[in-house]
């Protein structure tokens, strides 16, 4: 059991409540996930400034970070060290690579930063300091582990491509042969967790020209388990459900905003709720929404 929680704004003018909103749906689900919490947020501009490669690291501070790359800015979150700079995404995974060997990567890309840690997922945001985060969208995720162990890497969200993330309520039975067909095909993975196995699908199929419903109906064609997955990038917003829709879940959605959560607790927070349309998603059907 894991709690799951989304919003993808429309509206500009809410822009500065982002991690206000996100924090108030995360404190909503905290039972669901008490051992570890992770959110990805886009736009932020202390964390993901406008023009700038973006990483999301663990396992190095941020003075190691900034003695490490030069013309970077490291920004700290708890366990997470965010890095941004003024190259190309390609470069500073690069350079990062170099300098920073022992470095975890748990994300990449513009406009987006992901934070990671262990513990009470309350705690853990107000250590992020999510409350004050801007920006047009945001992922959060309170872990109960099951198939590994708990550490900052195996919290979710798992964000393995540039600009993405998939957070999971649920289980794949069948993940570590999905796992040695991927690294077969020369992918390489973090964790143990069978939740990053499905963000490295989803990440393969967007890599070879998949759009995100596209990626998620051949995940729902190749997984078995049960699971609820939102998966976000740049410019969308996606949800899917198993075929027997054993993981709860529930859209709500308006002119301003479209929100997604494991509870509907975590969406009576949000402004303008009574005017919602809100529906559960129906089995394997993918649900997209983009800016």
């Amino acid at each position: 059991m894991c709690g799951i929680v989304g919003l993808h704004l429309r509206e500009p003018s809410l822009e500065p409540r982002l991690g206000e909103l996100l924090t108030a749906m995360l404190g909503q689900v905290v039972e669901r996930g008490p051992d570890s919490a992770g959110v990805a947020v886009y736009g932020d501009p202390r964390l993901s400034p406008p023009g700038r490669a973006v990483v999301s690291l663990l396992g190095v501070t941020p003075v190691e970070a900034q003695a490490a790359l030069p013309g970077a800015v490291a920004v700290s979150a708890d366990v997470t060290t965010v890095v941004h700079a003024e190259r190309s995404v390609a470069a500073l995974l690069a350079a990062v690579a170099d300098g920073l060997p022992h470095a975890t990567v748990i994300g990449s890309g513009t406009d987006m930063a992901v934070l990671k840690g262990t513990g009470n997922p309350v705690e853990l945001a107000d250590s992020f300091g999510l409350a004050g985060v801007t920006g047009w969208q945001g992922v959060g995720h309170t872990r109960m582990a099951t198939e590994s162990a708990v550490t900052p890497e195996g919290a979710h969200p798992f964000s393995v491509g540039p600009g993405q993330c998939l957070v999971h309520n649920g289980s794949f039975a069948n993940h570590a042969t999905i796992r040695r067909e991927l690294r077969a095909q020369g992918v390489d993975f973090d964790s143990e967790n069978d939740s990053e196995v499905g963000a490295r699908f989803v990440a393969h199929q967007l890599a070879q020209g998949a759009d995100p419903e596209k990626a998620l109906k051949l995940l729902c064609e190749r997984f078995d388990g049960f699971y609820t997955l939102l998966v976000s990038t740049g410019d969308s917003f996606a949800v899917v459900r198993d075929a027997i829709a054993c993981k709860p879940a529930m859209v709500a959605e308006t002119a301003d905003w479209v929100a997604m959560a494991s509870e509907y607790r975590a969406l009576d927070v949000l402004p303008g709720i009574e005017n919602a349309r809100i529906f559960e998603p129906e089995p394997e059907e993918v649900y997209v929404w983009r800016r």
